[in-house]
């Protein structure tokens, strides 16, 4: 048996760690636990920072040859989940499936399945995020509070006045140089990607006409800005804030996923493109690298028996119909229900309820390439040379997307600014969880700066990654990337 301690949390890591010893040896001594199969036992000690998530207290997760032999299996504890008494129960749960057939748990009566096991990028709980984007207003009004309260500060890193007002005078500094050069387009094209409700282009844009006003530039009338979202009645939602630079701002319908599908006409023309917890919310996946051997995490979402029992009880719907409604709700939303505010509320209760079980697949048992455009087995395998030889970390498979159809629109003094939560060393991956967690109806995930640092390199581009210095605390980093000269 190996144990991983996967945080830094003091208080919890030394007493959880020996209960967790003393739990697994009991129950070997015992013989509840088969001596071969403790011998191949990982057991992983995580402390999931976020109030909302997906994991139960103890879960696991395994690879299976095909005669139904275990290769490996982890098992997760969430020490923060940990209280007295409860961890022999549920490690007994999680042995018990682990060592059940596929149908043997499929039919177990613990869990309600949404889905079949896939990979997570595919996974229903991205169908709920979209959801949430385009039922904003409708999930603020019945939580009683805005996105942005449910943020860790409270409050958008991205809207920080000191972070704004010293990312407008860069790009003023930028365009002076520009300027001096005889480099400067007549008109000066910039992409904001996820607009959000438009604050913080406001202030950027306040600044950016301070400064020009102020030296006599003259730079302010020619900027053409483009505040992309996918989300329609977001972008509805951002043009009052914008009313005041409204004859400079145009507002358009974007897939974050793919901003040069619908930009193409832009190629190579935009001087500035930014974008603040876009990344951390784009479909994404895992991968494990054990004994030399690379696995991906396929997952599906659940819910636990006894909050179906519940859900049902309150909305008054036999529990087989659960799988049914939830798949009418992310189809046509709240209205699934009759009624609108009910279907939120039964909205509301499934999220907070949904779970994730894992399972592991060798890169050889998955029938098509998992990986995104640009990466293969041979390429990230050269990237994690320098990592550490058994680690799970993020793929990152939306970001890389976006990151690598936003590079084309730079124009060659133009840059990448992204502030977001980022792993920027793979070797972070050993000590701190990072995803998925929940932010209210949202799927939150760190981004593998790492593995972004590697491919744009591979395409030319340098990447930089800066602290936040502008909040105390802040999770925070802040992106830039440069076409090398």
């Amino acid at each position: 048996m190996i144990l991983n301690l996967n945080h830094l949390h003091a208080k919890s890591a030394a007493p959880n760690a020996q209960a967790v010893v003393e739990t697994l040896y009991a129950l070997l001594e015992e013989g509840l636990i088969e001596r071969s199969l403790f011998a191949r036992l990982r057991i992983q000690l995580d402390w999931i920072q976020y109030k909302q998530n997906f994991r139960e207290v103890v879960s696991v997760a395994e690879n299976r040859d095909d005669r139904g032999e275990q290769r490996i299996m982890d098992i997760h504890v969430d020490t923060r989940q940990v209280i007295a008494g409860c961890l022999r129960p549920e490690i007994l749960r999680a042995m018990a499936r682990a060592r059940a057939t596929e149908s043997e748990r499929d039919a177990a009566p613990d869990r309600i399945a949404l889905e079949d096991f896939k990979s997570f990028r595919n996974s229903i709980a991205w169908r709920f995020n979209s959801l949430y984007w385009r039922k904003l207003n409708d999930w603020e009004q019945a939580s009683g509070k805005g996105y942005e309260q449910a943020l860790p500060g409270g409050s958008s890193d991205g809207h920080q006045p000191e972070a704004v007002a010293a990312s407008a005078a860069e790009f003023w500094t930028l365009l002076q140089d520009m300027d001096s050069k005889k480099q400067l387009p007549q008109e000066i094209f910039l992409l904001e990607i996820g607009v959000g409700s438009g604050a913080r282009c406001v202030m950027w844009l306040n600044c950016l006409r301070g400064l020009d006003r102020q030296h006599g530039t003259n730079f302010y009338p020619r900027l053409r800005l483009l505040l992309g979202d996918y989300s329609l009645a977001t972008l509805e939602k951002s043009k009052p804030a914008l009313k005041e630079h409204a004859d400079l701002c145009s507002f358009v319908v974007l897939d974050a996923l793919n901003p040069l599908q619908t930009l193409s006409f832009l190629r190579h023309k935009i001087l500035h493109v930014h974008s603040t917890n876009v990344y951390d919310n784009l479909p994404d996946e895992e991968v494990l690298r054990r004994d030399g051997r690379l696995y991906f995490v396929h997952a599906r979402v659940y819910i636990p028996m006894n909050d179906a029992v519940r859900i049902a009880t309150t909305f008054d719907m036999p529990l087989e119909r659960i799988h049914a409604m939830v798949e009418r709700l992310l189809e046509i939303g709240p209205d699934a229900l009759g009624d609108p505010a009910r279907g939120l509320s039964f909205w509301q209760e499934i999220w907070k309820a949904a779970r994730l079980e894992e399972r592991l697949m060798g890169l050889d048992e998955l029938p098509d390439s998992p990986f995104p455009a640009g990466l293969d087995a041979a390429k990230l395998e050269d990237m994690l040379e320098d990592a550490p030889s058994d680690i799970r970390f993020h793929l990152s498979s939306g970001a890389l997307e976006s990151f690598s159809n936003t590079l084309p629109l730079l124009g060659p003094r133009g840059y990448l600014q992204v502030e977001d939560i980022f792993v920027t060393e793979f070797d972070q991956y050993r000590v701190g969880f990072h995803g998925p967690g929940k932010l209210d109806g949202s799927v939150v995930n760190w981004v593998n700066g790492a593995l972004l640092r590697e491919v744009a390199e591979r395409a030319g581009f340098d990447v930089h990654f800066a602290p936040f210095p502008y909040r105390q605390g802040s999770k925070t980093s802040i992106l830039y990337t440069t076409q090398r000269e």
